[in-house]
């Protein structure tokens, strides 16, 4: 990682070549065999049946801002050439004044004009929430997502803030996605491929939660990346930017063209895999050949 995201310093996973082409496992290490398997019926879709027809050609994304401090984030944010930004708040370590300024300077350099969202991962509680995304919405927010961890704190907090309330966690840990919807705790629903079980499983959570969708990353490689753009391309609407333009939080990455955004846009591609970054990148696979394992006995067991 170039920086460190989500608690992190190095990102690791697994690719899974098949028939359709090349599928990525990288659930994040504290999970067990129960989530991971999603992650791991996703890389089998990627690898063995491919995906659905898309409907566009072109994604837009967001750039990703990580609780970096704000002369960075402004710098991050120019950069990207994209016209919406999400902005990590809430890092343990720092405290509101940081997000404050982070948000603000990354308001200032995306301009009026931009779109700025915020990114709490359940890290508030509800009169926190209430409180910051308040004061956060003077930098005019587009929504805030997973302010607090709970459905019910989501559906609480939903109620006392005019900013829009993104569901992201709530969705790809829960036992069944779509409470998120019964509960009223979100207008919005934030989707990735990888964790609710690959392209065709997440078409059917947006179609059954009936919320405006926005398609999220697992800070994956361009491998895991394809199967984003191909969700998003393949939804029937979709209103917001999603977060696609990852990449620039890894150091490098496993195909020769990456997925990075252009004009704050993807194109809907699936790039090959390069055969001298994957041996550059090589990392050793016991630990993972027995998460792989554990996960595909629990997808077996489902099938039974």
């Amino acid at each position: 990682m170039r920086t460190r995201f989500r608690g992190i310093a190095q990102r690791e996973g697994v690719l899974i070549q098949g028939p359709a082409g090349w599928g990525e496992f990288s659930p994040f290490a504290e999970y067990g065999a129960v989530e991971s398997a999603r992650w791991l019926a996703a890389a089998r879709e990627a690898a063995h049946d491919g995906w659905p027809e898309p409907l566009r050609d072109r994604v837009p994304v967001n750039v990703t801002i990580p609780a970096v401090d704000a002369d960075r984030a402004h710098a991050m944010t120019a950069a990207s050439g994209c016209g919406t930004a999400k902005v990590k708040v809430a890092e343990r370590g720092q405290d509101e004044a940081d997000d404050l300024e982070r948000v603000e300077a990354v308001r200032d350099a995306i301009g009026p004009g931009g779109r700025v969202r915020v990114d709490v991962n359940g890290g508030w509680d509800v009169g926190t929430a209430v409180r910051m995304i308040r004061a956060l919405d003077r930098f005019d927010l587009e929504y805030v997502e997973q302010p607090c961890a709970t459905l019910e704190e989501l559906a609480r907090v939903r109620l006392r803030v005019d900013v829009p309330v993104a569901a992201d966690e709530s969705i790809r840990r829960a036992e069944d996605p779509l409470k998120v919807r019964a509960a009223g705790a979100a207008d919005i629903a934030v989707l990735k491929a990888q964790p609710l079980g690959g392209v065709r499983s997440a078409l059917k959570v947006a179609e059954a939660c009936g919320l405006p969708v926005v398609v999220s990353s697992a800070v994956e490689t361009s491998v895991g990346l394809a199967a984003g753009l191909a969700l998003a391309a393949a939804l029937p609407e979709l209103p917001f930017a999603c977060g696609l333009a990852t990449l620039s939080l890894l150091e490098g990455d496993v195909v020769a063209d990456p997925l990075v955004p252009r004009g704050g846009e993807i194109e809907v591609r699936r790039p090959a895999v390069d055969e001298a970054a994957l041996r550059r990148y090589e990392i050793g696979a016991a630990g993972w050949a027995g998460r792989v394992r554990d996960a595909a006995a629990h997808l077996e067991g489902e099938a039974r």
